[in-house]
């Protein structure tokens, strides 16, 4: 009889239901990698996973010969030419309109303000998708407009990232990374006001960032929250990690005095 693990692999304590437990314990191990750990001896491989040596090595054994991970020349292992081959065709099939709308379609319910997905497009941002404020009062951006990067929250966002802060936007770009969104009113138009947060893909690198907009007499610096919370969302859609505000940074966002969307 297989002997009983005394305490469960990862794997086991998050099981597919109806699913089966070799691949569970395969993928496991391939979760193990990342970017800081490309390339893991067996014993830590086992030890991360909480299996076997034993269990691992015959996993490992499956993997290598699906070309998922490859055994390096002094024995540890890394991820193999089979994830880049999926990763490709992965990114050839992506479409970010599935994942982003209903996050936009959410925060705008909530808000009655307009949502927008920008992503950087050289030294402008992108306005990808948005959602409409349904009130008659709004700005009046579309799908396909380029926007300034160094105007604007969702600007202010992707440059913070971009490591691009000038000497006068440099403090403000701290801000934003520590607390992972800003409100600003009267950048790029003396009338308007935006809220934006940062948005990470499955490698940790900014993906793009969701803005709020609304005439600056409607912002309500609170919205701060539920833009974060959408950004974060959205993160875990595409497989990234959201970072947590820095230790010092406010649960409401301040309003940066004279700035807006």
């Amino acid at each position: 009889m297989p002997r009983r693990a005394a305490v469960a692999s990862l794997a086991d304590e998050h099981a597919a239901a109806g699913g089966v437990a070799a691949v569970d314990r395969a993928l496991c191990l391939l979760s193990a990698f990342g970017a800081d750990t490309p390339a893991l001896t067996l014993s830590a491989l086992a030890q991360r996973t909480r299996l076997y040596k034993s269990t691992a090595l015959r996993l490992l054994a499956s993997l290598e010969h699906a070309q998922l991970v490859t055994r390096l020349a002094d024995g540890r292992y890394a991820l193999g030419p089979g994830v880049a081959r999926l990763h490709t065709v992965y990114t050839q099939s992506f479409s970010y309109e599935p994942l982003v709308m209903p996050v936009l379609r959410q925060l705008g319910a909530a808000t009655r303000e307009s949502a927008a997905f920008h992503v950087r497009q050289g030294m402008y941002r992108l306005c990808l998708h948005r959602v409409d404020s349904p009130q008659p009062v709004r700005d009046h951006i579309r799908v396909g407009d380029l926007l300034p990067l160094d105007r604007g929250a969702g600007g202010r966002v992707l440059q913070a990232y971009g490591g691009e802060d000038s000497e006068n936007d440099a403090a403000l770009g701290r801000r934003i990374r520590q607390r992972r969104v800003v409100v600003l009113c009267g950048d790029r138009e003396p009338e308007l006001a935006g809220i934006a947060a940062p948005v990470f893909g499955p490698a940790g690198q900014l993906a793009g960032t969701i803005t709020l907009t609304m005439p600056r007499e409607r912002l309500r610096p609170a919205w701060a929250l539920a833009v974060r919370s959408a950004a974060r969302a959205l993160t875990g859609r595409l497989g990234g990690r959201f970072p947590a505000p820095g230790a010092t940074a406010a649960g409401n966002a301040l309003v940066d005095s004279g700035r807006g969307v």
